[in-house]
Order: C-alpha cells, then structure tokens, then sequence
C-alpha cells in the first residue's frame, strides 16, 4: 500500500499542477482563437478562478471551431452562371442592387448562382411529408436524408418504412442523424434503422465521458436534406418528427407496422407538441450543391465518398429560378451565412421581413437591422409568441428593444409555435434553409440555407409571411418599458446565456 500513501501524499500537488497547464492551455486557445476581447477575457476570468472545472467547462462550450478536411466531389456538372443582368425579373431596373447581395456571397462561398431551377414551399409536415414520402417509394437509384432530429414516433416510422422499401429493391441509401437530435425520443431511431439494415451514421457522437470527444459536444450538425436519385431535393427548417402534422391524421396511433388515423380534426394549437415550419422541394442545378453538402458531412463523419454518377448525375434546367446554397458552421465555412445577412441588410431598399423561431442577433446585426430601418426600409420581424425554450425567449425579448426604438417592427404569432426560417429582402430576394438568428446556428451548428433571385417566388413567399401576420401581435416600446423589474431581469439573466442558447 506504499504507493496509495505516496498518492494520498501527493495528488494535491499533481491536482493543482494539472490546473494550472489545463488553465495556461485554454488561456492562451482563447487568446489566439476568440475574435471578441470580451469573450476572451470572460473566458480567461473563469478558467484561472474556477479551478478545474473552469478549463473543463471552456473546452465544452469555448471550443466552437473544428478542422474538416476538404474533398473533392464530382460536381462539376453543376451549372454555373455568371451573375445575370436581371436576376430573373421581367423588370431588371427593379432589382439591379440586388446583384451587389450576389457578388459579395460568391466571394464567401466557392459555390456558384445556378440558373434553371425550381422551389416550391411546403407548409408544415401535412404538404412536407407526404411529398417526402412519395419521393422517397418513386426513387431508383440513390437516397440521401440528413436531420438534425429524427425521432421515433409516428412519422418516424413512416420514413423508416419507406426507407426500408427503397433499400430493397436496390436504392443505395445513406441516412445521416445529428447524435444530439437522436436523443429527443426514446428508444432512439437508430435502433429502428439498424435492425432495417439501412445504412446510417450519427454526426459527432460525444459525451462527457469521452473525454477525446468532449471538444464537440456543443457543435450539432442542424441541416435538413433530402436528395432522390440526385435530380429532386427537399430543404428548410422541418426535422423529422411528428408534431409537424398540424391537420387531419395528426393523432395517429402506432399499430405494429402500420397507422391507424384518427379523429381528422386538426391538432389543437394548445398542444404543446404542435410545430409550425416550412420545407421546399427544390428541382434543377442547384440540387447538386444540396447533395453536395450532404456529402461532405458523409465522408467527415464515415470516410466513404460519394462523387459518382448514381449520386451526382447530369441535371437540367426545370424552371427559371437562379439559386445557390450557402453552407455555414464551425469550420471552413465559419460566418458564411452572418456575412450573407448583413450583405442584404446592406442593400435592402423598400422591405425586410424575417421569420425565426429565435433571435438572438449579435451587435453587429443588431445595427445592421436599424440602419436599415432608418434607411426607410420596412423592417418585419416575426416571432412565436409562445417559445418552445423559454429561456432563450426571455433572452429575446432582453433586447427587442436595441430594434424596437429605430423603428422596426417586431410581430408575435400566436401558437402552434412557429419553426421557420424565412427572410425576404425587396420583395425578390428569398434565403431559406436550417438557420435561425442566433449564435448557436450562426457560430456553433453546421447550417444549410439557399439564397433564391426571382419576384415571382418571393411574392409567393410573402404570401406565406401575411398569413402568419394574421392575429399576430404587435410589440411596443412602451410595453417592453412596462415590464415588472422582477420580468426584466430575469430576461437580462436568460440573455447573458445567449452565446449558448
């Protein structure tokens, strides 16, 4: 037992030795990583007064980059186009500074505007999954699906089932599952997925009881894709999961493999499961960028590599929308979509309308947004009324009033809560995709989003925005001052976590 003394003896010293070079480890990663002094020197503050747990609690949430290595795909049959006179409008004097938005995102993203393409919306899972569905049982050659959450439930099944129909009659399918998002149901859908013998993978499986893992607990892959045989894409906001179902067949209950639909009354916007969103079928050249974003994160995550034909084969023109996929996250990719953003506030003229189930803007876009509203731009921020997360509503609502008092105008629809993700600038210009506005997609998630050129789209799209507006309350300055101080606090506290939300 002579080594237990000399250990009893000494793990002070050893402990406060490993302190002290896991405290000089972080210190010096915050110096040289974090753009913001502010976040450095808080960051630095806990790790040299919060003895052990401060170091270990930076390298969980104050590491939020991570090295990918690049690779090659075979999709150099997407159709590139150099930035068009019109962009697509019938009227090419309304929209010319519009291509300042499109030369500023090809400078951030190596990916080119494609022409020939076709995007249309799905409103919630009752249009997104049925189409899902039917696209994934006609598909012959190739399935790719990402989610950031796929749950096992009624839905779940559904694509479970239909997955399992394509794998045997000879689909090559390949299904990729954030490890975060699997755990919002139990047991989990790679059960299921595995005992069908569909080939899947988890992105950055972590915990902290794997210490070699811990680095990327809090980075999430948050994209949403679907890609049939490389020709036809479905993309947005919508995870798979089946609170989505808003209208009839919404209280499906499970009967072995199959359903048994219910009552087709629509699901009662109280139900705190009931989830607002939108997803779109994307058909043309841009469906390469999509798989092609799908296919990065594959081999990071498993090694294997798709670049061949049954993945990426020749496409052609199927409409006459000029898009592009902006890929965003925590590596090479890193402020893609925050510069994207404030490259269209920067030229927004006449209108700006934003959909998002969380804002949590930085300081920087704070100021972007009311510049542009002091510009005389209309500036329409549309929010749930009743969060999912409270706390990162509390947050919110710490700060509506940094955009309230430059005048624009902050709108709260009323439940289901809404999970979309929607902006539109002059009535042209559409970005939609996975992102939210707040720290955690714009700095800390793998994202994919697509910027769309074309007023015939984009008035469809505000279409969707007026309908949302309908009994949607409008916030005040004077309200958010009314405040009980016990309310303003407790936002001010919720808004400190607001890096991490």
């Amino acid at each position: 037992m002579h080594w237990l003394d000399t250990l009893t003896r000494f793990w002070p010293h050893l402990a406060t030795g490993f302190d002290l070079l896991a405290a000089l480890l972080a210190s010096a990663h915050a110096l040289l990583r974090k753009r913001d002094p502010r976040s450095a020197t808080i960051w630095i503050a806990t790790v040299w007064l919060v003895p052990l747990f401060g170091p270990m609690l930076y390298l969980v949430l104050g590491v939020n980059r991570l090295r990918r290595r690049a690779v090659k795909l075979a999709v150099n049959k997407t159709v590139s186009q150099p930035v068009p006179e019109n962009l697509g409008d019938t009227e090419p004097d309304g929209a010319e500074h519009l291509k300042h938005i499109a030369r500023v995102v090809s400078r951030i993203t190596a990916q080119p505007l494609t022409g020939g393409n076709k995007i249309e919306p799905l409103i919630n899972g009752d249009e997104g999954f049925p189409a899902m569905l039917a696209a994934i049982e006609s598909a012959q050659k190739s399935i790719t699906l990402c989610s950031y959450i796929f749950d096992n439930d009624v839905s779940g099944e559904k694509f479970v089932v239909a997955l399992e129909r394509a794998v045997a009659r000879g689909v090559q399918v390949r299904v990729l599952v954030d490890a975060a998002g699997t755990r919002y149901s139990w047991p989990t859908i790679t059960w299921r997925l595995r005992r069908t013998k569909i080939p899947f993978a988890r992105f950055l499986p972590s915990s902290i009881f794997t210490p070699w893992r811990v680095a990327t607990i809090n980075l999430r892959n948050h994209r949403k894709s679907l890609v049939i045989d490389g020709q036809i894409a479905f993309t947005g906001g919508m995870n798979i999961r089946h609170g989505n179902i808003l209208g009839k067949g919404w209280n499906e209950t499970k009967t072995g493999r199959g359903t048994n639909l219910g009552a087709p009354e629509s699901r009662p916007a109280s139900d705190k499961n009931a989830v607002q969103d939108l997803h779109f079928r994307v058909q043309g050249p841009v469906v390469a960028q999509l798989q092609a974003a799908f296919a990065n994160d594959w081999t990071f995550v498993t090694d294997e590599i798709l670049d061949d034909e049954l993945w990426f084969p020749e496409l052609k023109d199927f409409g006459d929308g000029i898009a592009r996929t902006i890929s965003d996250g925590p590596d090479a990719d890193f402020d893609n979509l925050r510069l994207t953003l404030l490259a269209a506030l920067a030229e927004a003229q006449t209108s700006v309308q934003i959909v998002t189930p969380y804002f949590l803007p930085d300081n920087t876009l704070i100021s972007a947004l009311n510049l542009a509203a002091l510009r005389g731009v209309r500036v329409d921020i549309i929010l749930p009324i009743k969060n999912n997360l409270p706390f990162a509503h509390w947050a919110s609502r710490a700060l509506w009033w940094q955009v309230l008092e430059r005048d624009c105008h902050v709108w709260l629809t009323p439940p289901p809560f809404d999970h979309s993700k929607l902006m539109i600038v002059d009535g042209h210009w559409v970005l939609l995709g996975s992102a939210n506005w707040d720290a955690r997609s714009l700095r800390l998630n793998f994202e994919l989003n697509v910027e769309a050129y074309g007023r015939e789209f984009a008035h469809e799209m505000e279409k969707v925005v007026f309908k949302k507006l309908i009994g949607a309350q409008a916030v005040n300055l004077a309200e958010i001052d009314k405040r009980c101080l016990s309310v303003k606090l407790l936002d001010a506290f919720a808004r400190l976590f607001s890096p991490y939300l």
